[in-house]
């Protein structure tokens, strides 16, 4: 069983859980935070964290949102690994109300110019 980072998550990238997760399982795109199945071991104190509640366990996933268990996969092989919190994005707590935001998605990586 893993954590899921949902669509909530995009355009906003809060960086609170990344500190509290013993296992350093958080990986950093350019507007959205992922969990890589691998390495989280499901003790759930990064759910608490989320101010926009974009993480839940893998079994608690809206029906609407079931691909994203396959995009935290995806991503956290492509993307690099966070354990510190930075400032959430500029806009974010005006993301933060809106819905439908997966078309937003930015599949970079942090770092990548690409």
């Amino acid at each position: 069983m893993t954590h899921v980072v949902g669509e909530a998550c995009i355009k906003c990238k809060y960086t609170d859980c990344v500190d509290v997760c013993p296992v350093d399982a958080f990986r950093e795109g350019k507007n959205m935070l992922v969990i890589d199945p691998d390495e989280c071991i499901d003790c759930g104190v990064c759910i608490p964290e989320c101010p926009v509640n974009a993480i839940t366990t893998e079994e608690d996933v809206p029906q609407s949102q079931l691909d994203y268990i396959a995009l935290n996969a995806e991503l956290a092989r492509q993307w690099p690994v966070i354990t510190k919190t930075k400032a959430a994005l500029p806009e974010a707590d005006q993301w933060a109300k809106v819905d439908d935001k997966k078309a937003l998605l930015d599949r970079r990586g942090e770092h990548d110019e690409r």
